[in-house]
C-alpha cells in the first residue's frame, strides 16, 4: 500500500484529489494539509510515501514545503500540482527536490500511475518540458558555478560527454546515436554520473551542468 498526502489550501480540491487516489486500491490517503507548514508537521509524525503538493498556498508555500519535506529523514517524494502551463514556480519546485509535476485536473488513472512511478524511485517528468523550464528560468550564481565545476571535474571525459548531451535533453537512445555508443552503455554512464555528482535524477544533473557552464542556458 502506498501512503499518500494531499496538500492544498482549497478543501474541495483536496477532496477531489483524495477521491481520485481512492480509485486505486493500492493507494491510501493518510494525511491532508491546507498549507506547507502543516504538511511538514504531518510528515514528521508518520510515514508518507508520496505527497501531492499545491504550489501557491498562504504561509509556507509549496516550494518551501517541498524543500523541507525532501530534507526529512525518509521524507516523502513530491509531485507538484499546477493549474496552468508550467512556469517559474514549477522550475523552483523541481530545483527544491520535487520528483515531478502534473496538472490538478489529471484523470484518476494517470494520477495513480504518477504516484506509482514516483514511489518507485523514478521521476514523473517530460524531458522536453523540463529542459524548457531550465532554459527559461535557470540563473547561474557564481558560488554555485564554482561548486558545480568542482563536482563535474571528477567525471571521466566520456562521462562529461554524456552529461553534456543529457543536459541538452537527449534521451538515452538519442545519446547513444550522437556519441556512437550502445544504449545500455549510455544507461550505465548515466547511473555513474548521478552517483558521482551526488544527485538523484537527471534534472538535478542537468542543473549542475548548466551551473558549471557545460552547456549554455537558452534564451
Amino acid at each position: 500500500m502506498i501512503r499518500t498526502m494531499v496538500v492544498d489550501d482549497d478543501a474541495p480540491v483536496r477532496l477531489a484529489l483524495a477521491d481520485r487516489l481512492a480509485q486505486d486500491p493500492s493507494l491510501t490517503v493518510v494525511a491532508e494539509a491546507a498549507d506547507g507548514l502543516r504538511a511538514v508537521e504531518l510528515a514528521r509524525g508518520r510515514r508518507i510515501d508520496v505527497a501531492l503538493m499545491d504550489l501557491r498556498m498562504p504561509g509556507l508555500d509549496g516550494i518551501a514545503a517541498t524543500r523541507r519535506l525532501r530534507e526529512l529523514p525518509d521524507g516523502p517524494r513530491v509531485i507538484v500540482l499546477t493549474t496552468a502551463d508550467p512556469d517559474e514556480s514549477v522550475y523552483r519546485a523541481l530545483a527544491a527536490g520535487a520528483d515531478g509535476f502534473l496538472p490538478k485536473d489529471t484523470p484518476a488513472a494517470e494520477l495513480a500511475r504518477a504516484v506509482h512511478v514516483v514511489c518507485g524511485g523514478q521521476e514523473m517528468l517530460h524531458p522536453a518540458a523540463v529542459l524548457r523550464l531550465i532554459d527559461r528560468y535557470h540563473r547561474v550564481a557564481a558560488p554555485g558555478s564554482v561548486t558545480a565545476r568542482s563536482r563535474i571535474a571528477g567525471l571521466t571525459p566520456r562521462e562529461t560527454d554524456v552529461l553534456r548531451e543529457l543536459a541538452d535533453g537527449l534521451s538515452n537512445a538519442e545519446m547513444a546515436g550522437a556519441l556512437g555508443m550502445r544504449e545500455c552503455t549510455v544507461k550505465a554512464h548515466v547511473g555513474r554520473i548521478l552517483t558521482a555528482l551526488g544527485v538523484g535524477d537527471r534534472v538535478r544533473a542537468a542543473l549542475l551542468a548548466r551551473d558549471a557552464g557545460l552547456i549554455a542556458d537558452g534564451v
